[in-house]
């Protein structure tokens, strides 16, 4: 087989594994968060962010989070299929980074006391799975990170 119908083949192969799941209703899903509590709630003088990681593709491939920069001592955990993190900020503008085939920013800004959710999309990646980062809104982010395992969190503050 040729290259060309070998990444056609995976592309294929892939699509397939990421299926056509979608967010229910904002009903349905504020139903099933009733009696919900988040594992780790905000505090007054930080913010707390969850990075969660819904899709079950590219399972094996770690997604490594930095906050402001890529450097490793700036890492605060990563995912895996199914997983979120969190991690309490110094209020204002952080940068999150994630790096998974490729490196994927958003640019967060985080106030005393408030809880952000961001989600790292799985896509099709040449050799491995690739990744964008988007923010969430609360019922959505709660409604994942509730559904989702414990990630590996090696920093909890910076």
């Amino acid at each position: 087989m040729t290259a060309k119908i070998i990444k056609i083949l995976s592309l294929v192969c892939m699509s397939l594994l990421y299926g056509c799941a979608s967010t229910p209703s904002p009903d349905k899903m504020q139903a099933e968060l009733a009696g919900y509590t988040l594992p780790k709630e905000a505090v007054a003088d930080k913010g707390l962010l969850y990075i969660v990681r819904p899709s079950l593709a590219g399972g094996l491939v770690r997604f490594n989070v930095f906050l402001d920069d890529q450097e490793s001592d700036s890492e605060m955990g990563y995912t895996r299929a199914n997983e979120y993190i969190y991690f309490y900020v110094e209020p204002g503008q952080h940068t999150l980074s994630s790096k998974a085939e490729n490196w994927a920013e958003l640019v967060v800004n985080v106030k005393a006391g408030e809880i952000q959710y961001v989600k790292q999309n799985v896509e099709v990646g040449f050799l491995m799975a690739r990744n964008s980062l988007v923010s969430l809104s609360e019922l959505e982010g709660r409604y994942l990170v509730k559904d989702a395992s414990l990630g590996t969190v090696i920093k909890e503050a910076k």
